[in-house]
């Protein structure tokens, strides 16, 4: 097992990273308060769910299990939790657990943010993209008919329990979009890394315990020590959205769930380096090498067919845009990404024109 801390004084707590660490009571029961509500989608209920329960050992606790995919992720779904723990007399001295991939753990976590203005949560990521990515930060939230993630907080967990074993069931298709939110993590902070990617490429798509293991420690160390210098997103956090502005245009323009989100950020991470290069930011070989990882990941390299101007109009929604300008995560080279609005909006808008779409993302 290896184990980081994020590091936000009081509010500090582990990650663990490992294999069968579902079943560890001494890693989970220490971090609940009260009584647990174990919440968990469809699909998981029967894999995992018993084992979860039984990992809180003499913890009184409910279960309550929700439909799966990008398209539950909404206010309704959120009413749902409200309403169970309202009828079974939760207080604010009480624990949610989140067991499951970024929906469940974006839906759970809000629901933990605003219940009773605030109460604990855990999270158990079941899924690679969870595990690297939206179990660590805090960011919760749900999604808007008009925005993906634009209904939320910043609600740190109390502990995340990243088990590799749970990844053995995980769809190729899943197991593929979360390798996107790896690459992401060598392109804007470490080209080590990135390299290092490069030539594990074959035991990742694998499955190799070790290459998962150290390749999801890895990431979960970069995020911690970003999200430790700046929690709420006022600064240098905001390189973690690389390829989420192009990618989120995409989710919502297509319909949440279409494309899975590692796919839309991975062709978003191939247009934010293509943007990068146009501007003399990164250089031929950097973004040969970016589109050349995300297509041996077996990722969409390119958007599917949306107009210039439909995508102008959803990236100027977007939580980062600023007085008009839509700011954007670019590279300055393998491993360094910087956050600016400072570019010719004609060269994004050519670049948008000049997409060649992908023919699907599957």
């Amino acid at each position: 097992m290896i184990s980081y801390t994020v590091e936000l004084g009081r509010r500090s707590y582990p990650i663990h990273i490992g294999a069968g660490l579902l079943e560890r009571r001494d890693l989970l029961a220490p971090h609940i308060a009260g009584r647990a509500l174990v919440v968990c989608a469809e699909p998981l209920a029967e894999l995992y769910l018993a084992r979860a329960c039984a990992a809180l050992g003499d913890v009184e606790h409910r279960s309550l299990v929700l439909p799966d995919g990008e398209g539950v992720k909404t206010l309704d779904t959120v009413n749902t939790v409200f309403d169970c723990l309202l009828e079974h007399r939760f207080d604010r001295h009480s624990t949610l657990v989140a067991l499951g991939g970024g929906v469940v753990g974006d839906i759970t976590g809000f629901a933990a943010a605003c219940y009773q203005r605030g109460v604990p949560f855990v999270q158990i990521p079941t899924t690679l993209l969870a595990q690297v990515d939206s179990s660590v930060g805090g960011k919760t939230g749900v999604n808007h008919p008009l925005g993906k993630n634009m209904i939320g907080a910043f609600h740190q967990p109390a502990c995340v329990l990243a088990d590799v074993s749970t990844l053995e069931t995980l769809a190729p298709r899943e197991f593929r979009s979360g390798l996107a939110e790896v690459i992401k993590y060598g392109l804007i902070a470490d080209g080590e890394f990135f390299a290092w990617l490069e030539s594990n490429t074959d035991a990742l798509l694998a499955r190799d315990e070790q290459a998962l293991v150290y390749a999801i420690a890895r990431s979960c160390a970069i995020k911690a020590e970003i999200v430790a210098g700046d929690e709420r997103e006022q600064g240098r956090r905001a390189i973690l959205n690389y390829g989420h502005t192009f990618g989120h245009a995409i989710e919502t323009e297509t319909g949440y769930g279409t494309w899975a989100h590692g796919e839309a950020v991975a062709a978003g991470m191939c247009m934010a380096a293509a943007l990068s290069h146009r501007l003399g930011w990164l250089d031929e070989t950097g973004h040969a090498r970016v589109l050349d990882l995300v297509a041996r990941c077996d990722l969409p390299v390119a958007p599917p067919q949306i107009s210039a101007e439909r995508f102008l109009e959803h990236m100027s929604r977007d939580k980062k845009a600023r007085g008009g300008r839509i700011v954007l995560v670019l590279l300055r080279g393998i491993g360094a990404a910087s956050v600016t609005s400072d570019y010719p909006r004609a060269t994004l808008t050519d670049l948008l024109e000049q997409q060649q779409p992908a023919a699907s993302a599957s």
